[in-house]
């Protein structure tokens, strides 16, 4: 082979190796934060993990919390365990005697929503849409799980929960809940921001 043929092959190699480091260094940029660290999947329902002291998940009957200007009394908590996923439910109470729930799911993002009862509703769940209130929802996810209650729940000690969940937009829920044998529960909630939240406990030694 020539020279000027070698030099050429050996050119065209060259060239060919630094157009695939470029591509491999870009798809690997693509898929990466700044710092080389991959994107972090926002967890399902409230996976398990260590969680701080204090906060939203430690709530309990006779605690009271402020949420955005409205003030909450904390009667009764109920918790929750599908598989290898838990969370935790407050109900809540105002002076208007309206029923609210402050759901808390934990893990790496912690999720709250504010749910108020809509006990004047006529839906039933299972359609992939519902339309409630002037609003949209879109089916998110079904299930099953246990749970145990303290305080003033209206439930017994221990059972199972049914659920289904909607969700509208990027905060609106809508959710269906049936404890034991009874019928649905229907709520809708709005996501929150943790800066959202003020806790009074009723003690300091929780």
């Amino acid at each position: 082979m020539d020279a000027p043929v070698m030099y050429l092959v050996a050119a065209v190699v060259v060239l060919a190796v630094g157009v695939i480091v470029i591509v491999v260094r870009a798809r690997r940029r693509a898929t990466a934060r700044p710092g080389g660290v991959p994107p972090r999947r926002r967890p399902e329902r409230g996976r398990v993990a260590e969680s701080p002291r204090g906060g939203p998940h430690r709530l309990a009957p006779g605690d009271r919390v402020r949420i955005h200007d409205q003030e909450y009394a904390v009667s009764g908590t109920i918790r929750l365990v599908e598989g290898d996923w838990s969370w935790v439910q407050h109900l809540l109470d105002d002076a208007s005697g309206t029923r609210h729930r402050l759901s808390v799911e934990d893990g790496p993002d912690l999720e709250l929503v504010l749910w108020t009862a809509e006990p004047g509703a006529t839906v039933t769940p299972g359609a992939p849409t519902i339309d409630l209130g002037g609003r949209r929802y879109t089916w998110a996810e079904t299930g099953q799980a246990r749970y145990t209650a303290i305080g003033e729940t209206g439930l017994l000690p221990a059972g199972t929960m049914r659920y289904h969940d909607y969700q509208s937009g990027g905060d609106a829920r809508l959710s269906f809940e049936a404890y034991g044998e009874e019928g649905w529960r229907v709520a809708r909630g709005d996501l929150l921001d943790p800066a959202d939240l003020t806790i009074q406990p009723a003690t300091d030694d929780r």
